[in-house]
């Protein structure tokens, strides 16, 4: 009986362990302290949500001078997905009250970091998230997925060609709503359909040198943004 109730107990405290882990799968919690210590916009600014995954969280680390002095707000988080980002789009985007959100996501769906995904499932995402924006009056920038040969944390899946279809799907959406694409793909992408070996040292983040080649872009999309009706 002793030893019924023992694997009973360590059994419930697996369990109950597995769902603290669950518990923030959208990692609400990361920027709770930030956002809550972030003012509201004054009058006349215009507020910049960066909305990604860990090539977003990495452009603030690599090249902090971009967002220095500027009403940018960083809130990427390494390894995400889009249907976690669609759970803190709340607390981590439209509660800030930007005038402006960019969105950056996608390849880690592909790489399947938070379970199998197809491109429809991705485009869904995009969409909840860019439909919520509009919602609450905050201009939308859907960024193209960088390109990417090969995952070195999970080799193997071909992602080239389904980051490019993504990518058809993300300008036409984009375009049908009036909204604006911003195009990384073309000025960073190889002859293999990867990252250009000078912008990355593993073929998916940016280093110095892409961020560099990213930022006009996307000061570009953003002012494109503002200047829409």
């Amino acid at each position: 009986m002793k030893i019924l109730n023992l694997a009973f107990t360590l059994f419930a405290l697996l369990i109950l362990a597995g769902t603290s882990s669950a518990q923030d799968w959208a990692n609400t919690s990361r920027f709770k302290d930030e956002n809550t210590k972030l003012a509201a916009p004054s009058s006349g600014e215009k507020r910049v949500i960066f909305m990604g995954n860990s090539i977003t969280e990495g452009w603030i680390n690599t090249d902090p001078d971009f967002f220095a002095g500027k009403s940018y707000v960083n809130r990427g988080i390494s390894g995400q997905t889009t249907p976690q980002m669609l759970v803190r789009f709340r607390p981590d985007v439209i509660n800030l009250k930007p005038a402006v959100v960019v969105i950056l996501a996608g390849t880690n769906d592909i790489a399947g970091n938070s379970g199998p995904s197809t491109l429809e499932m991705i485009m869904d995402n995009l969409i909840s998230m860019a439909e919520l924006a509009k919602a609450n009056k905050i201009k939308v920038v859907l960024s193209s997925v960088l390109p990417v040969f090969d995952y070195p944390w999970k080799p193997g899946l071909e992602p080239a060609p389904k980051i490019v279809k993504l990518n058809e799907m993300i300008k036409n959406y984009a375009q049908m709503n009036h909204i604006v694409y911003l195009d990384y793909f073309s000025s960073t992408v190889d002859e293999r359909k990867g990252l250009k070996k000078e912008y990355s040292s593993d073929g998916v983040h940016p280093n110095l040198a892409g961020y560099r080649i990213m930022e006009p872009l996307a000061e570009a999309a953003i002012k494109k943004a503002l200047a829409k009706k």
